[in-house]
């Protein structure tokens, strides 16, 4: 098949491999809803991208995601047009293009001409033009300049959004949890790629096993280690023997595990990946106790076995919806409910969740989380404790779902959670838990701890 030519006769260049996949991996996320650190993967492993290209390609679709709402203000605005009007495709590679020239070490003439090409290859030839058009004038500026001009005029919370990257409701939502001195740092912390985080399974491994296999030493969790490169590199987790994790995860889990409670039956409520209750099952260990694990969605629970998978005398598994219980009530001495929620704690680790998300999926969350946590006392026996968790700092999905359980019952204690883990600075708000990203260096990890009477 003859090479492209352009409306001059010159033969057109093929797209580089590494902005091929990511431009891909974008559609994909575009148009059909997958996830950006799913997709993404899978792509470069059937293609066959090295190392080098793989880690470009990375760069380019998640810094692309996740400044997504401040490019297409800004292209908007160098294109002086409405992006409604473009196909979505068109919109995909300017965003590209933007991200490159903006954001990335690519010399503006190196990602113009190589989204011109990528638009020939992809679009066609008839939008190259178009497409060369406005990234130039994007080149124009530097990002700082365009978010001056752009922010001039608006309130503090549009301008951080704009310079951060980040929904306006989402601003408004941090704002509502943070001092007004920290809202900023909060917002530029979803922006930084965290390190791989891992965790050992009590009774496993220690930490030295990860340290000695090439990982490097993690933060206040005891379990914890960081990975750079693949974390499958590494015996103890390629053995079932450690995990990625995120260190957050790891913290409200054991804040559990050191509440007094009688010995029996620990109960991982909606358990899927299984990063908790593999760390739950070692603790169990110790403490002659027991740990069933739920998880509503029959692929998830196939994970939370896979997690498990080390340990000789696994948790039980069962696939089971929360808010039906399959356990009679009182049956367990420790519950975790870690709540479906909107992931916004964890917006650095997946860069399209902030503009997939809406301010209505909130609401639609709220009363499952209510029902789970209802659930989760429930399953509770007298003197046992609960503990309920999500990784969204959103007053909605958390300090509100609580209040709104214990407002209509009378048989539960809240346990206040200064004290629960004194090795992490700053970690109490009033008497739950509050971690996040620019003051722990962890996902915004939110955890209440009460006690059925």
């Amino acid at each position: 098949m003859p090479a492209a030519r352009t409306a001059a006769g010159r033969q057109r260049r093929a797209p580089d491999r590494a902005r091929r996949v990511a431009f891909d991996a974008l559609r994909r996320v575009s148009s059909e809803g997958a996830y950006a650190n799913l997709v993404l993967p899978q792509l470069l492993t059937e293609r066959r991208i090295g190392d080098r290209d793989a880690a470009f390609a990375t760069e380019l679709l998640a810094g692309t995601c996740r400044g997504q709402g401040t490019y297409d203000v800004i292209i908007a605005a160098a294109a002086d047009r409405k992006l409604s009007s473009w196909q979505p495709a068109l919109l995909d590679l300017l965003r590209l293009g933007a991200h490159q020239i903006l954001a990335m070490r690519v010399p503006a003439h190196a990602a113009v001409a190589a989204t011109v090409d990528l638009a020939a290859a992809t679009v066609g030839e008839r939008v190259t033009g178009l497409v060369n058009a406005v990234l130039r004038r994007v080149a124009a500026e530097t990002l700082d300049t365009w978010l001056a001009r752009l922010g001039a005029g608006l309130d503090d919370h549009d301008r951080l959004g704009l310079e951060t990257a980040h929904p306006r409701w989402i601003v408004d939502a941090y704002a509502d949890r943070l001092p007004a001195e920290e809202l900023a740092a909060a917002l530029r912390a979803d922006n930084v790629n965290p390190p791989v985080a891992l965790a050992v399974r009590p009774g496993l491994a220690e930490i030295a096993d990860l340290l000695a296999a090439g990982a490097t030493s993690g933060g206040p969790s005891p379990f914890a280690a960081q990975a750079q490169g693949n974390p499958n590199d590494l015996e103890p987790v390629r053995t079932g023997r450690a995990g990625v994790q995120d260190e957050g995860s790891q913290l409200v889990a054991w804040a559990l595990t050191r509440i007094a409670a009688p010995a029996g039956r620990w109960l991982d409520l909606c358990a899927g990946p299984g990063g908790k209750t593999a760390l739950l099952a070692g603790l169990a260990e110790r403490d002659a106790s027991s740990v069933v694990a739920a998880e509503l969605a029959p692929h998830r629970a196939v994970l939370v076995q896979q997690a498990v998978r080390a340990y000789p005398r696994p948790p039980t598994v069962i696939v089971a919806d929360g808010t039906r219980p399959a356990w009679r009530p009182g049956t367990f001495t420790r519950v975790l409910v870690d709540a479906p929620c909107t992931g916004l704690g964890a917006l650095r680790r997946r860069p399209d969740a902030r503009w997939r998300r809406q301010p209505g999926d909130v609401e639609q969350l709220h009363q499952l989380q209510v029902d789970l946590l209802a659930t989760a006392i429930d399953g509770t026996a007298p003197g046992g404790v609960i503990g309920y968790v999500t990784c969204s700092p959103h007053r909605r999905e958390t300090v509100d779902v609580v209040a709104d359980v214990l407002a209509g019952r009378g048989d539960v204690e809240v346990i206040p959670a200064a004290d629960l883990l004194p090795e992490v600075p700053n970690a109490a708000v009033g008497d739950f838990l509050q971690l996040w990203p620019h003051r722990h260096g962890t996902d915004a990890m939110f955890a209440a701890y009460l006690r059925r009477n």
